[in-house]
């Protein structure tokens, strides 16, 4: 059982919804429609699980007043259902305490600044001119080259690499394994032999960015690579020398963009999507899954490439006719959407 118990009235007064039904029941946590028990929260944001509103067990159902209209169970009243169950299951979130300080099996440069309200874990290592700021978790085999800053509030929770000249904004979370301002896929061809470019740049992290697992973002080659505030990463992304990625774009695993990108504020890249380098892709663009985008996208909108999965022999009777679209019209019907249109 949770440590905290919260009524129905004090989560709607805290979080600016309605109740409908018993105020005062009380909830130490939140938990799926299926699994939750009478002193659970849970939330329905998507309509398909509707059936499962019937059978649930939970307390308590964050949903909206049309839905809450046809059944009877306790209700807090929501438009945005899942944001708010959201900010309402941080209330029962227990994050483990960590006091300042440096511990001593951390190596830390003379060169280095640590404020003495950031918190520096075990075996850590920070080179020379880097600073951490106030409130700042480095947690435990963390790696901080030089002339890096990881900026108030921020949290590197272990295993975390900052090459070099990686400057991270304030409340920035990222993930064990991520590694920033490693060198970016830089090569010059001559006499059949590869040069490879020098990176000379940085990475620069807005605030309130989160950067997950496994994912990397590597430093430009002159000037930085860059995540403007409250992007969102998810694990295993690769992100090339030179992007820069506009503030409040969220982007799923497994996806990639290569060198020189622009992407741009509000978009959503689907897992496994790829986009090409020297591209831009404008405001509140949708990528979906596994799509590659091979032009600039200069309108919103949602944009989408590949093929369903099918039988094998579907499929190859399709591909023949794939190839078959090229001997179309210009700007018929069944021509490229005008509004993805190639770089110059």
């Amino acid at each position: 059982m949770s440590a905290v118990e919260i009524s129905l009235a004090e989560l709607a007064e805290r979080f600016s919804l309605e109740v409908r039904g018993d105020d005062r029941r009380l909830i130490n946590g939140v938990a799926t429609l299926e699994h939750a028990t009478p002193d659970k929260l849970s939330f329905l944001a998507n309509t398909k699980y509707r059936a499962a509103l019937a059978q649930t067990r939970a307390g308590a159902v964050v949903m909206t007043a049309d839905v809450a209209a046809s059944v009877s169970t306790d209700a807090l009243l929501s438009r945005n259902v899942y944001a708010d169950f959201s900010k309402i299951a941080a209330c029962f979130e227990v994050r483990p305490i960590r006091k300042a300080g440096i511990h001593p099996s951390a190596v830390i440069d003379a060169d280095a600044h640590i404020s003495p309200l950031a918190c520096i874990g075990p075996m850590v290592v920070i080179g020379a001119r880097s600073r951490v700021d106030a409130g700042a978790i480095v947690g435990a085999h963390c790696v901080i080259g030089d002339d890096c800053v990881v900026g108030a509030q921020s949290e590197l929770v272990a295993r975390v690499t900052l090459v070099t000249r990686v400057r991270i904004g304030q409340r920035v979370l990222i993930h064990p394994g991520a590694v920033l301002g490693a060198d970016g896929f830089g090569l010059a061809m001559e006499g059949g032999r590869w040069i490879k470019v020098p990176q000379l740049g940085g990475v620069v992290i807005g605030d309130d960015c989160e950067i997950g697992a496994n994912t990397t973002i590597d430093r430009g080659a002159l000037g930085d690579t860059v995540l403007e505030e409250d992007v969102r990463l998810d694990n295993q992304i690769q992100i090339a020398h030179n992007v820069h990625i506009g503030a409040h774009t969220a982007m799923a695993g497994c996806s990639a963009v290569a060198g020189s990108a622009r992407i741009g504020r509000y978009c959503l890249i689907g897992g496994g999507a790829g986009v090409l380098g020297h591209l831009s892709i404008c405001d509140n663009v949708t990528i979906t899954s596994m799509a590659l985008v091979t032009h600039s996208i200069r309108a919103p909108g949602e944009y989408s490439s590949g093929t369903p999965l099918m039988d094998n022999r579907a499929w190859r009777r399709s591909a023949v006719r794939f190839k078959q679209l090229g001997s179309r019209t210009p700007n018929s019907p069944n021509s490229i959407d005008a509004k993805a249109t190639p770089d110059t």
